[in-house]
This record gives C-alpha cells, structure tokens and sequence, in this order.
C-alpha cells in the first residue's frame, strides 16, 4: 500500500533484491539499484547500497548549491526519501539452532548505513524505520499534496538513529555472549 501511495505521487521507488522481487510480484515498477550505480550487487549481495551514487545522493543538502552542482556533475539524482526494513538479526540470533554464520549474514550493513546518512538529512530526506509508520505518512502526503512536515520528518530521523542504535546493541550483546560461550 505505502508503495503504490508513493507511486501515486510519482515517485521512484529504487530497490535491492528481494524487496525489488516483492515490490515487482505484487505489480509495481522498481529501478534497482545495481541501475543507478551501474555496478552489480556483490559478494552474495552483501555490498549493494554503499557506494557515493546511493550515500551523495541522500546526504547532499539540497539548499547548497555546490552539493547540487556536484550531484549533477556526477549524475547523481537526490533521494528523498528513505525506507529500509532491516535485516531481522535479532529475531534469528534468538533461535536456540542459529549458527555464528547465519547470525553474521544477517548483520545489516547498507540498511543501517542509508538510515543513518537520512537521518543525518532529515531536513531534506524523509527517513521511515517502521511500517507501522506508513498509514500516518500515507495520510500526511494525502493532507499535503505529497509533502511531509519538518517535525515529523525530525520525529522519524530521531526514531531512526534509535532503531540503528538499538539494533547495533542487539548485535554487540549477540557477539559478547557468544564470546562468553566459546
């Protein structure tokens, strides 16, 4: 629902792998990412998303005309708005029979980096950690001809590094107890 919204307003919904094959089955066009910084997802998918096409593009201030002026000399078109579902780390690294290995590949690491830099832009880039979220964004774009307040894109950035931070410390708690096991 919140991508068909999206679509509605004409936005370009940029997307990896899975999520791309979701958002695609379910009859809504996607341009993946391997497109925008004509380079393959690699290494079994773990580096797609970190690369300066992706990170410029969220983090340039869009009031500064030498960060516009780069973006375009570069080709980079900004993205302003940011949606990313993390890796469900905690939910695996909690099952009795979850390897060292399956708990490190489902370690987030383009996720948390994107939220982050959104986050760092709220001004300029709009950040969403939760699709519980979605209805009350669905409805602000509604109300406002597709625009999203100042307070609530600084309420979902503070959300953001707190999801990120809560997330990290998942994973820090996850390591030391492993540690202690072994």
């Amino acid at each position: 629902e919140f991508a068909n919204k999206l679509k509605e307003y004409g936005v370009e919904i940029l997307s990896t792998g899975g999520t791309r094959g979701l958002l695609e089955s379910n009859g809504i066009d996607v341009t993946p990412i391997a497109q925008v910084i004509d380079f393959p997802e690699i290494l079994d998918g773990r580096v797609k998303t970190l690369h300066p096409r992706i990170h410029g593009a969220i983090l340039a201030r869009r009031n500064d005309p030498s960060h516009t002026q780069e973006l375009a000399a570069h080709g980079i078109r900004p993205i302003d708005m940011v949606v990313v579902n993390l890796y469900p780390f905690r939910e695996l690294a909690q099952q009795a029979d979850t390897d060292l290995e399956t708990a490190l590949d489902n370690i987030d690491i383009g996720g948390p980096s994107m939220l982050r830099a959104a986050a760092k832009n709220f001004t300029d880039v709009v950040v969403v950690t939760c699709p519980e979220d979605y209805p009350e964004l669905i409805k602000e774009m509604e109300d406002n001809a597709g625009a999203i307040s100042w307070e609530t894109r600084a309420s979902l950035a503070q959300k953001a590094f707190a999801h990120t931070a809560k997330y990290d410390s998942f994973i820090s708690h996850y390591l030391s107890h492993y540690i202690r096991q072994n």
